[in-house]
């Protein structure tokens, strides 16, 4: 990247402090007469018998100790009260029967003990089908965006996971008139972006994007003929039932995610089914006070109907036993929560060693922030390379174990949409080339007409 020049001098009227990690002058606005703003004056020329002190919510700033109080009650670090959409917990699931039940690690485990857990793996999915081929699909949307030669090669896989996402979308008869998108874990919101111009003739599309932290290069507010609104919470907390726009509207939903991560794929498809006032989808397992109470308390009157779910799906190792909706699927093959984080953590043997780190600066020196987020969708941050023990595995052999590991936990949510009702299917949407996490979960309500 190109080096930032100083400046020659501060603006004027605005501050005339250096910022060096910055390399330029503040750009806060000073009083009438003054050369530094509030939160420089001490380091500057100007000297007050007023003191300064950190912000009590965020040490980052500083306040006049004398007006802490008014600050206090306008300062953006205040804590806010919830939207009324907010319901805690809502999504999390059933609380485990044996709570005290202690994580097991791999490393732990004997050489026995771990060649029984790789057997029992392989015995149970031998008869679970794995994702269909041959589903790698494109959207017209995209070609231009696809031959731009511009692209760096991380973009251009970003690009055509999008394509394929869409792909199966229009495949499925989702993009459409009159629907509501919600994109969970949404980021930037790219894959709205690309929604919207694929539906761009439709009349009456909305989108919510639901995504717990701030985001920076936010491509939503850019967008004109489509509603955009974005959901600041994390969807443990999210009821869909309580978003004002979506009840005024009734619109059908339809729920989107690319890379959508571990367990926050799970508390998704509990947040579109609305598992929280239908519990038969879980197993008879403990439930708390405050899930008994939701059961009762949270029943629509007005419930938003979801006709598809298309999500690509990501990072099973960051997956968690309360959170998983396939509780149910794992008890059928006698199988429960120690084995489910035994699973959970071999399942990065799929991805772990293989991946590399991407460029994110083109041929001009500059930064291409489509290159980052694919960047940050491949990056696998809490990979663990827990040992085999001795059993001497191949990296091929460690590689389809945690392929078969994925697959596991995939088909128990697939056994939990079908018995809420819907058909799901599993899918390679990629090519392996193009994301180690090539997988896709397709659902569609039993009665629905989709496209063959």
């Amino acid at each position: 990247m190109e080096q930032r020049e100083p400046c020659a001098g501060p603006v004027p009227g605005r501050c005339s402090h250096f910022v060096q990690r910055k390399k330029r002058y503040c750009k806060m606005i000073v009083g009438e007469g003054k050369k530094f703003c509030g939160e420089h004056a001490e380091n500057g020329e100007e000297q007050s018998s007023r003191i300064r002190i950190p912000c009590p919510l965020d040490p980052k700033h500083t306040v006049y100790e004398d007006q802490l109080q008014k600050h206090l009650k306008k300062c953006n670090s205040r804590e806010k009260p919830p939207p009324v959409y907010y319901v805690r917990d809502v999504n999390s699931g059933a609380v485990a029967a044996d709570t005290s039940q202690e994580q097991v690690s791999l490393n732990s485990l004997s050489k026995e003990d771990l060649r029984r857990l790789t057997d029992t793996l392989v015995q149970v999915t031998a008869g679970v089908d794995p994702p269909l081929p041959d589903k790698k699909l494109c959207h017209p949307a995209l070609n231009e965006a696809l031959n731009d030669p511009a692209n760096g090669d991380s973009a251009s896989k970003h690009l055509k996971q999008q394509g394929s996402i869409l792909g199966h979308l229009e495949r499925l008869g989702l993009l459409g008139q009159s629907r509501c998108f919600v994109e969970f874990g949404a980021g930037r919101g790219k894959l709205s972006h690309w929604v919207n111009i694929a539906t761009e003739d439709a009349e009456n599309v909305q989108f919510l994007l639901v995504e717990r932290a701030t985001t920076r290069f936010k491509v939503d507010g850019k967008q004109r003929k489509s509603t955009f609104e974005r959901l600041h919470i994390d969807i443990q907390h999210l009821c869909l039932d309580r978003v004002p726009s979506l009840v005024q509207k009734q619109l059908p939903v339809i729920g989107i995610g690319k890379h959508l991560c571990g367990a926050g794929t799970d508390m998704a498809l509990r947040c579109l089914v609305h598992n929280y006032f239908n519990p038969e989808g879980e197993p008879q397992s403990k439930r708390s006070r405050t899930d008994a109470e939701q059961s009762v308390s949270l029943e629509p009157t007005n419930h938003c109907s979801v006709d598809g779910i298309v999500i690509a799906l990501c990072c099973h190792h960051r997956c968690d036993w309360q959170h998983y909706v396939g509780k149910g699927f794992f008890e059928k093959l006698g199988l429960g929560q120690q084995e489910f984080g035994l699973f959970q953590r071999m399942s990065s043997w799929a991805t772990c060693g293989t991946r590399r780190p991407s460029q994110v600066e083109n041929s001009s020196g500059k930064v291409n922030f489509e290159d980052i987020e694919h960047d940050l969708d491949q990056k696998n941050n809490d990979c663990n390379e827990e040992s085999a023990q001795g059993l001497q595995l191949s990296v091929e052999k460690r590689e389809h174990l945690g392929r078969l590991c994925k697959l596991l936990i995939d088909r128990g949510r697939v056994d939990y949409l079908e018995r809420m009702g819907y058909k799901a299917s599993l899918e390679y949407y990629t090519e392996p080339e193009v994301s180690l996490e090539n997988v896709i979960l397709t659902a569609v309500p039993q009665l629905h007409k989709a496209n063959s």
